[in-house]
C-alpha cells in the first residue's frame, strides 16, 4: 500500500507530516507515491490565512474524480483547518467523499481511525486539547540532513489576528531530557542541522529549565552540526538567550524575530505586548553582542485601522532594524479572533499597494546584504540537488541558499563555496 501526504503551512506542519508518514508506515503503508497511485491521501492543513484554506479546499475537491475511479482510496483531512470550529462539519458537507477527519491534538490516533473506517462509513475525531506532549509518533524524516524537533506545542499569546491558540491549544513544553535524547539520536544518525520548533520557543519551560538553558544543553551535544530555532516572540526575548547564542559556534547567528508591525499603536491592537522602541532595543542588543549576526522577521500590512503613517513606521522599521529578509503578509481576518470584528477593516486595494512597497523595501535590504558575499568563501551545508539547474544547493549559517556544481554527491556534507554572484537571497559560486 502507498500513501500521499499534502502539507500546508509552517515548519510545525512539515514535521507533523513526517510523523504522519511514520504512523502510516507503521501500519503497512510502504512508500510515498504520486496521488494517482496512492491508497490513502492525507491533507495536513493550515488555517492561518484564508488563501491556505482556499488552496486546501481546491485540492481536496480535485480528488472527487479519483475517488470515483478508485473505490478503495482513503482520503483523510487533518491539521489546523480541521481543528477550527465548525470546519470539520463543513468539510464533511462540502466533500462527502472524505473518509477521515482528525485534528491537531490526535495525530497519533490516525492508525486507529483508519482501522475504524473499516466498520464505519465516515470517521470524525477531534480532541479539545493535547493530553500529552509526547504522542509516541515516530517521524519518518524526509529532510536529511536537516531535522525538526518540537520543544513546545500550542500558544498562550492570543494575538488578536491569530487563530493558532484556538486550533493548537494552550502552550505545553516537552520534557527537556526527551528533547535532548531526540537531538542526541539525530546527531548520532548523521543529521547536520537541527531546528528547535515552537510557536514561541522563548517561553519554553520544563521545571527549572527555560529556553536559554535548553538551547545551551542541545548546543553542548558533541559532534559537528548546526543548531537553529524558531519562532522567537519579542516579548520574551532576553539577554541570556543572546549570551547562549554567542557562547556556542554551533548556534547559527540568524535570529527570526517577528515584528508584525513597526507601529506601537498597531502592535497594541495586535496584543503583541511590546512597543516599537522595545523591539528595536532587542535588535540593538543582538547586534551589539553578535555583530556578524542577522535578523529576519514577519510583517503584516492592512491590519484594521492601519493608517499610512502606521505603515510608514513599518517601512522605516525594515530600514532601521536592517532585516536580511522578511515574510510579508496581507492581514487575513480569521473567524473567532478579536481582529476579525474590529472596525476599520482596510480595503484590499490599499493592502495590496502597501505590501508591494514593503516587499520592495525588504528586497532592497536582501540584495544589498547578499551582494556583500561576492568574493567571499563561506561554509555551505549541502541539502539537495536541483536537477533542472544541474546544481547542488544548501544554506550558509545565516540562511542564504548557495548553488554550485560538484562532480560527486555531497548531500549531507559541509563544503566551502567561493561566491561569484548573488541573486536576491541566493548565492552562486564554486567549491574551493
Amino acid at each position: 500500500m502507498k500513501y500521499h501526504i499534502v502539507t500546508y503551512g509552517c515548519q510545525m506542519n512539515v514535521h507533523e507530516s513526517e510523523k504522519i508518514a511514520g504512523l502510516l508506515r507503521g501500519v503497512g503503508y510502504t512508500e510515498e507515491a504520486p496521488v494517482e497511485e496512492a491508497d490513502i491521501v492525507v491533507f495536513n492543513t493550515c488555517c492561518i490565512r484564508e488563501n491556505a484554506e482556499n488552496h486546501a479546499f481546491g485540492n481536496i475537491g480535485a480528488l472527487k474524480k479519483l475517488k470515483r475511479k478508485k473505490k478503495g482510496l482513503l482520503i483523510a483531512v487533518g491539521g489546523c483547518m480541521a481543528q477550527e470550529a465548525g470546519k470539520a462539519a463543513l468539510l464533511v458537507k462540502k466533500f462527502p467523499f472524505i473518509d477521515i477527519v482528525f485534528g491537531t491534538h490526535n495525530v497519533a490516533e490516525l492508525p486507529a481511525l483508519i482501522a475504524r473506517k473499516k466498520q464505519e462509513k465516515k470517521v470524525v475525531s477531534l480532541l479539545e486539547d493535547r493530553a500529552e506532549t509526547e504522542d509516541g509518533a515516530q517521524a519518518f524524516r524526509t529532510s536529511y540532513p536537516n531535522a525538526w524537533v518540537n520543544i513546545t506545542y500550542g500558544c498562550n499569546n492570543f494575538c488578536t489576528y491569530c487563530i493558532v491558540p484556538y486550533v493548537r491549544g494552550r502552550e505545553k513544553s516537552r520534557a527537556a531530557d526527551r528533547i535532548l535524547e531526540e537531538a542526541e539520536a539525530l546527531v548520532a544518525a548523521g543529521y547536520k542541522e537541527i531546528t528547535l520548533l515552537g510557536q514561541n520557543v522563548n517561553s519554553y519551560r520544563d521545571n527549572d529549565t527555560d529556553f536559554p538553558a535548553l538551547l545551551d544543553r542541545v548546543a553542548s551535544i558533541p559532534g559537528k552540526f548546526r543548531l537553529r530555532f524558531m519562532t522567537s516572540h519579542p516579548k520574551d526575548f532576553s539577554e541570556r538567550l543572546v549570551a547562549v547564542m554567542k557562547k556556542h559556534d554551533k548556534i547559527c547567528n540568524l535570529l527570526h524575530l517577528p515584528a508584525q508591525s513597526g507601529s506601537s499603536r498597531i502592535l497594541s491592537l495586535m496584543n503583541r505586548r511590546y512597543t516599537r522602541e522595545q523591539y528595536l532595543a532587542d535588535v540593538a542588543l543582538f547586534k551589539k553582542e553578535i555583530p556578524d549576526g542577522e535578523i529576519t522577521t514577519d510583517l503584516i500590512v492592512g491590519f484594521p485601522t492601519e493608517t499610512e503613517a502606521d505603515f510608514e513606521e513599518t517601512l522605516s522599521l525594515v530600514r532601521e532594524a536592517d532585516f536580511s529578509s522578511a515574510f510579508t503578509f496581507i492581514y487575513s481576518p480569521r473567524t473567532g479572533t478579536k481582529a476579525a470584528t474590529m472596525d476599520g477593516q482596510i480595503p484590499e486595494e490599499v493592502s495590496k499597494e502597501r505590501i508591494a512597497r514593503l516587499i520592495e523595501q525588504v528586497n532592497e535590504n536582501t540584495r544589498r546584504k547578499s551582494e556583500k558575499y561576492v568574493g567571499k568563501t563561506i561554509e555551505i551545508l549541502c541539502e539537495d540537488y536541483d536537477a533542472k539547474k544541474g546544481l547542488y544547493l544548501g544554506r550558509e549559517p545565516l540562511g542564504r541558499m548557495g548553488y554550485f556544481k560538484s562532480d560527486k554527491n555531497c548531500v549531507g556534507e559541509f563544503v566551502n563555496l567561493k561566491v561569484t554572484r548573488a541573486n536576491g537571497v541566493s548565492l552562486y559560486g564554486d567549491l574551493v
